[in-house]
């Protein structure tokens, strides 16, 4: 059942938010007044759809239907998550919110951007106040995964697990802050960092260049992927966080920085800043700094996904999800037609499988024919747990086609067939597609072996049954166009 978001405010936090609900399958209902409002979640669209689908290595659901609407009574029509993005300003968010009760579902959640307010003081006069509460995101919505979820002592622990439960499943972080506090957790520390950068501008020891390369030449990166404590535990040494305190622990008490004091925020002030950070960036348009911005973190956040930390952490549990609920066979016995082409790998093509060229490079399509042949093995039961028991398959022989480009953001598939499975030997053929278009194919053979002897071995009884039932299904297609051909043969 299709689930339905209401998006109240449609500038660059809400049409992130449009986004990501849409590219996880919802139906998103939009308000804003704003006569250019469709322009421009158009574009925060063109974005994340370039972009989003990168961070996964299985294919998003099919998108939602988009629709934007005049009035808030029909935008919050049967939504069952209404996201509020309007300015921070507290009596235009109490007026949002009379509206939206007196038309929405009282089950709905209602959730605010606000980075500032406390959900107490947006609960207040509210009709229902428990249905009210925080969800603070970060920019760019749909690249970034924490969403700070904020309740007050009205809000149910059933509405804040609920919200917990959506935010995860959208493939983010729910941080569940404990306690109302102004500028909740994250955007505090933003503040501090932010308040002493003013001061080094203002009193000319640094750039806004020369800050913006002091943090992501040096902490920002160790920030990025280990966070602050263990940052520090690490500088510890061996001796760990308790060293690090007490070596440390004093400097607390020299007047570093200005943290208690802020510079007047003048027009000299305001014209000194604008004026570097001109000179700094100014040479490109917003458009192109948010792509090089979403290019960055894509390839950042895959990273940590080979490694299974952090947010990659996140986003591979995110890509099992996503899996499950496209119907991709992980057993034999969820085949449904053995008699055809198994599809082993959904997904889209993501930025950093991009060559000179622009296209998928060539290293890319073994990726997905290897990441297809796992699959395989998978489906007929060589998956972690029987390699574990110290069999498993290695690949002996390689043969690609490629027949066809493809690519940023395109979908692909690959459809296996097991040509063979005689004792210790597989034989594979993989066609990629990106819809009708046949892109490459690739012919490999696997070798059963023993991890301990790393010699040829007898495969499991279930494995070889697996095998022959899929092969045998499979014997009445007519011979795959290329199969067992040598390189530079004449086509």
């Amino acid at each position: 059942m299709t689930k339905t978001a209401a998006i109240i405010g449609g500038g660059v936090i809400g049409g992130g938010w449009a986004a990501r609900f849409l590219l996880n399958g919802w139906d998103v209902r939009v308000f804003d007044p704003d006569p250019e409002a469709e322009r421009k979640i158009g574009e925060v669209l063109d974005n994340a759809r370039r972009s989003m689908p990168g961070l996964s290595d299985t294919a998003l659901p099919a998108e939602g239907a988009l629709s934007l609407h005049e009035t808030i009574a029909e935008t919050v029509e049967s939504a069952d998550w209404i996201q509020e993005s309007v300015p921070e300003r507290l009596e235009i968010k109490h007026k949002v919110y009379a509206t939206l009760q007196e038309h929405c579902a009282p089950g709905a959640i209602i959730g605010s951007s606000t980075s500032g307010f406390k959900p107490s003081e947006l609960q207040e006069g509210a009709a229902r106040p428990e249905q009210i509460l925080v969800a603070h995101p970060f920019n760019p919505v749909y690249l970034m995964p924490l969403i700070e979820i904020v309740p007050s002592d009205q809000t149910s622990p059933e509405v804040v697990e609920r919200a917990k439960g959506i935010i995860s499943g959208l493939g983010m972080y729910p941080l569940h802050v404990r306690k109302e506090i102004d500028a909740h957790i994250a955007d505090r520390f933003l503040e501090a960092v932010w308040r002493e950068a003013l001061w080094l501008v203002k009193d000319g020891v640094a750039t806004t260049e020369e800050i913006d390369e002091s943090i992501r030449m040096g902490f920002g990166i160790r920030w990025a992927q280990m966070g602050l404590f263990d940052t520090y535990r690490v500088a510890g040494g061996e001796a760990g966080m308790k060293h690090f305190m007490a070596q440390f622990g004093p400097a607390l008490k020299w007047p570093w920085t200005k943290l208690m004091d802020v510079p007047e925020f003048n027009d000299e002030l305001v014209d000194l800043i604008a004026g570097q950070s001109d000179a700094q960036s100014g040479h490109m348009d917003i458009r192109e700094m948010e792509r090089i911005r979403d290019n960055n973190l894509v390839a950042m956040m895959r990273a940590l996904k080979g490694q299974n930390w952090g947010a990659g952490a996140l986003m591979n549990t995110h890509d099992v999800k996503l899996a499950a609920e496209s119907g991709m066979v992980r057993r034999s016995a969820d085949i449904e037609d053995p008699s055809q082409p198994i599809v082993t790998v959904a997904r889209a093509v993501p930025i950093d499988w991009l060559d000179y060229n622009g296209h998928m490079t060539e290293s890319r399509y073994l990726n997905a024919f290897a990441d297809a042949s796992d699959r395989l093995m998978e489906i007929i039961g060589c998956d972690q747990e029987y390699i574990a028991t110290g069999g498993s398959y290695f690949t002996a022989e390689t043969h690609i086609r490629h027949i066809d480009e493809t690519h940023l953001g395109a979908r692909i598939e690959v459809r296996t067939r097991v040509l063979s499975a005689e004792g210790k030997k597989m034989h594979l053929w993989h066609e990629m597609y990106a819809g009708d278009t046949l892109l490459a194919t690739g012919e490999h053979i696997l070798i059963h072996v023993s991890l301990e002897t790393r010699r040829p071995s007898v495969p499991s009884d279930e494995i070889v049954a697996n095998l022959a039932m899929i092969s045998k299904a499979q014997a009445a297609l007519p011979a795959p166009e290329g199969v067992g051909r040598y390189v530079g043969q004449p086509r």
